[in-house]
């Protein structure tokens, strides 16, 4: 059709997305330069050669705020500087002289050994700090640029790393604390756990990806695998027995998403070739030119889960993946908190920090604990929690009583339980509000004032407490999830405080929390209104009835 000048209509063109596999090499922001300039793997020969022995001064910029992470070190927030300030302030000026270091425990398996040597590390390296994640990393704070060499070899010399905890690149691999021994397990995951981590943590072909990569492998619905960039769970085919159905494309942060099955069953020894074959797809396919668009939930949110298989099976593994069933959706969440049965006649044991927060003293006396108890294997979970496996009948009275005195409950109160926190303010240069400190304070508060109605819960209320919009601490599937942001107090001052999102969840509940229009909390008064919602729920629901089923049938007025 012709316009009124006799022209044919422009066609508008859709603009590029960086897409390698589309013949777009030429990088179209700073973040793909620099991974173009050097692969971000090399920067560890800088660091052990230049910069430890140089100090913080010594470091390049490009490595400081870019390549270190690749090997799990970030700047930490200078201290002093306000939530209110931090979009408006420049990297350089938010940036202190220490550093966060992650440690990647895949699968959460640690040895007594190993964990004794990371209670160690904090003592001497890192003024005794450490947050269990809900990546299963331990997370150090107050590292120095020069002893960063030793602690690689410390943790090397135990077979831990720090490689490609961070970064664009195939991230810490989360697996069941409980493979192996849980009486409901399908398939035991750890093989392909290992294999991948084998095979390709390390491989220059997938430490350029358009963002970072989250994996999860569990022979059951205990990784949170909805929200993974890609997640193998246990599921039995029919004819072929017990494998992995594969899931692909789940994400939080400011555009959550949660995974698609690709309706494909995966036999235990080919999870890595098919893990392989997706971070290809999102290597080759993934959107380079815009961050915000990087992660591989939008490529398969845009192609959909035909299209996205499809490209793998006939570009990337050269053959079909076998069809297969969903797997079984657990009642209730497992994050393994209590005293269980192992299948071969021990117990597992777990325990419960506050939000994840331990200390290098704690680690240490753990492992000592288990150690007395007969244990030699102790699991971090996706939920900030500990377990201690391998423990003799006889023993677990006095495991639990020891674990009890260093804070880790095994039978905590159901908001010790349920709370998560990221890292927050104290230490996050994104961070806006202060999250771990409320988080202990919130937990004491409401054993207080909800003790009178504790033993009415059937399944903990869970409270995530996030700093920024990113949800490291997944406030969109929480029960209660407080996303930190400035608000105004009733005086008209702005203060620390949090939008509410309500009834978001996993597995029965998957979805995410309901956001009421324009409703804020401030910080001074969270206490008062988690109390106030949890009573009204108490109150209101029906028989069995779940948070999150409540929370979508609740009128608004009852949930401000």
């Amino acid at each position: 059709m012709a316009t009124p000048t006799g022209r044919a209509p422009r066609v508008k063109q859709k603009r590029g997305e960086g897409q390698w596999a589309l013949g777009y090499r030429e990088p179209l922001n700073p973040n793909e330069r620099s991974k173009k300039d050097d692969n971000p793997l090399n920067v560890r020969a800088r660091i052990e050669n230049i910069y430890a022995r140089g100090g913080f001064d010594s470091i390049d910029p490009g490595d400081l705020r870019g390549r270190f992470r690749w090997f799990g070190l970030y700047t930490q927030r200078k201290p002093g500087i306000d939530g209110g300030r931090t979009a408006s302030l420049e990297p350089e000026e938010l940036d202190d002289r220490y550093f966060m270091l992650r440690v990647r425990v895949d699968g959460g398996a640690l040895t007594t050994e190993q964990l004794a040597v990371l209670g160690e590390i904090s003592q001497t390296h890192a003024r005794d700090t450490a947050d269990i994640t809900d990546r299963q990393n331990i997370q150090y704070h107050w590292i120095q640029i020069e002893d960063v060499p030793t602690i690689w070899q410390k943790l090397e010399d135990a077979g831990m790393t720090t490689m490609e905890a961070c970064g664009d690149s195939p991230r810490v691999i989360l697996g069941s604390p409980v493979a192996g021994i849980a009486a409901d397990e399908i398939i035991d995951g750890t093989p392909a756990i290992d294999e991948i981590k084998r095979r390709f943590i390390g491989d220059p072909r997938y430490s350029n990806l358009p963002r970072k990569f989250k994996t999860a492998v569990s022979g059951q619905a205990d990784i949170a695998h909805e929200i993974n960039d890609i997640a193998f769970v246990g599921v039995v085919h029919p004819e072929h027995g017990p494998g992995f159905d594969l899931w692909v494309g789940g994400g939080l942060s400011t555009n959550p998403m949660l995974a698609q099955r690709l309706g494909a069953w995966v036999p235990l020894d080919e999870v890595p070739d098919v893990w392989e074959g997706v971070i290809s797809v999102f290597r080759d396919y993934g959107y380079r030119r815009l961050r915000a668009r990087a992660r591989i939930k939008f490529l398969v949110k845009d192609w959909g889960a035909e299209k996205f298989r499809q490209v793998l099976e006939d570009e990337y593994l050269k053959r079909k993946l076998i069809d297969g069933p969903a797997p079984e959706v657990p009642a209730a969440t497992l994050d393994h908190v209590g005293v269980h049965k192992q299948i071969d006649g021990k117990f597992y044991v777990g325990a419960a920090p506050i939000a994840g927060r331990v200390n290098g003293a704690t680690l240490i006396a753990v492992a000592k604990a288990a150690e007395r108890a007969g244990s030699n294997r102790v699991r971090l979970t996706p939920h900030q929690k500990l377990v201690v496996l391998d423990v003799p009948e006889a023993e677990v009275g006095t495991l639990t009583a020891e674990l009890a005195e260093l804070g880790l409950q095994a039978e905590p109160s159901p908001w010790r339980r349920g709370i998560m926190a990221c890292t927050g303010l104290e230490f996050c240069k994104l961070a806006i509000v202060e999250t771990k400190a409320r988080a202990h304070k919130l937990v004491g508060e409401l054993e207080k004032r909800l003790a009178d109605i504790q033993s009415e819960l059937d399944n903990p209320v869970t409270v995530h407490l996030n700093g920024c919009p990113n949800s490291c601490a997944r406030v969109q599937t929480a029960d209660i999830g407080l996303k930190g942001q400035i608000v105004t107090d009733d005086d008209g001052n702005q203060v620390e405080g949090f939008q509410v999102h309500l009834g978001g969840g996993l597995g029965l509940d998957a979805g995410f929390g309901r956001k009421l229009r324009g409703h804020k909390v401030t910080s001074a008064h969270v206490t008062e209104y988690v109390e106030r919602l949890v009573r009204a729920y108490l109150a209101g629901r029906e028989p069995g009835e779940r948070f999150a089923q409540w929370v979508t049938r609740a009128d608004e007025s009852v949930l401000q």
